[in-house]
């Protein structure tokens, strides 16, 4: 470890260890990167995303009640309809004769459970395709979570709730333009090839089970938008960064830490997400043509190039934006990009001069190539070295 990269760090435990944490100067050290060692990345996260109040005498206390909170979605969202399917009504007062698993009012407690299993299962086939390249999210968590896991139960689960739908129902996939796609139950099962994704023995559970139920209960806390496709790769770098924290006791809590983290940051991220408002200021639509007005402004020959070719922004920057580039480059370097991002005071606009810097840094390569190389570039963007991409978008960033 070179004195420079030591100092560095020193730099960020003399900031982490004020009482009150000067945000101006945390945000300033995490612009260029911040270092894994001792936990400061997850913990200046905790801190960049609001989740963690700047006063740090206060830290105990809430973070205590905020996974106590978490606690309460479980038994109230997973725990107790796991109970409920598993009496089949038997004892449960509120399935009444009115209340019965084929009851087609909207109001049913049935028909949310059946609602909730659509979701689930879209859910769940993201998860399990979570950076497919590595081996942590399909790898045991150490901590897995008693509430669910406790060998008493002989209630539902939502493992047991995927692989019961999955057997016996039609497998429904919506995806963003809205057309739905019905799978036969035959090929259904054949979703998952045995051999690719094992299940846990009962007692354990893969990350991608944590990410599953962080997601799940998200879209139960926020039916106006649920779950959309995509938002599991947010989710996948933040509880990763957590649940690789080298502080065993924050580690523990890497789910529900992750939650509310994921929670607060779709909280500013969630429009991109709603089909309804993709046309409006502050939707999707907006956003990327305003990749394009950045390009036109600092770069005018290269923007009226994609313009010839009739290069729409939604063909590449939809994604870039909507993932915040997770899908564009490995594990390693989206959590580089996104320690500036979330420093940037206003990171969704950073972002922008992100993908901005991303087709200057290419241009002598779009400027003569076609329509089709374009395209392959911009869907596959060449550059991984994302310290380059940084500082040009810095640059911008500088200049504007």
């Amino acid at each position: 470890m070179s004195t420079a990269y030591k100092n560095r760090i020193q730099e960020f435990k003399v900031a982490l260890s004020e009482e009150n944490i000067n945000l101006k100067t945390l945000r300033e050290l995490c612009f260029n990167g911040i270092p894994f060692e001792g936990g400061i990345r997850a913990l200046c996260w905790k801190i960049l995303l609001n989740y963690l109040p700047l006063d740090q005498t206060l830290w105990e206390s809430f973070l205590k009640k905020q996974r106590e909170v978490y606690s309460q979605f479980l038994k109230e969202m997973i725990i107790q309809p796991g109970i409920a399917k598993a009496n089949l009504g038997l004892s449960r007062e509120d399935v009444t004769m009115e209340d019965h698993p084929l009851n087609p009012n909207p109001e049913s407690r049935w028909n949310t459970y059946f609602k909730d299993n659509e979701i689930l299962l879209q859910i769940d086939k993201d998860v399990r395709r979570l950076y497919p390249d590595m081996a942590f999210f399909q790898r045991p968590t150490e901590y897995p979570c008693q509430l669910i896991l406790d060998p008493q139960n002989d209630y539902e689960t939502l493992r047991r709730r995927v692989e019961q739908t999955t057997l016996k129902a039609q497998t429904v996939n919506r995806n963003r333009s809205g057309v739905t796609n019905v799978s036969s139950p035959g090929k259904a099962l054949n979703l998952y090839p045995s051999n690719e994704y094992e299940v846990l023995p009962n007692g354990s559970e893969a990350h991608w089970e944590v990410v599953e139920r962080i997601l799940f209960i998200y879209a139960k806390l926020n039916p106006g938008i649920a779950y959309v496709q995509g938002m599991n790769e947010i989710v996948g770098p933040i509880y990763y960064t957590f649940a690789t924290d080298p502080n065993s006791q924050w580690k523990e809590h890497a789910e529900a830490d992750t939650f509310f983290c994921f929670t607060n940051l779709m909280s500013e991220n969630r429009d991109n997400f709603i089909k309804s408002l993709d046309d409006s200021q502050c939707g999707i639509t907006y956003k990327m043509e305003s990749v394009y007005s950045m390009l036109k402004d600092k770069d005018l020959e290269l923007y009226l190039k994609l313009q010839e070719q009739n290069i729409k922004p939604q063909y590449f920057t939809f994604r870039w934006l909507t993932l915040l580039l997770s899908q564009e480059f490995l594990l390693p370097d989206v959590i580089r990009i996104w320690d500036t991002l979330f420093s940037d005071e206003d990171r969704f606009h950073f972002l922008i001069l992100v993908c901005c810097a991303m087709l200057i840094l290419i241009r002598d390569n779009l400027l003569v190539g076609d329509f089709t190389v374009n395209m392959r570039l911009l869907q596959d963007y060449p550059i991984s070295d994302v310290h380059t991409i940084l500082t040009k978008a810095k640059e911008l960033q500088d200049n504007s």
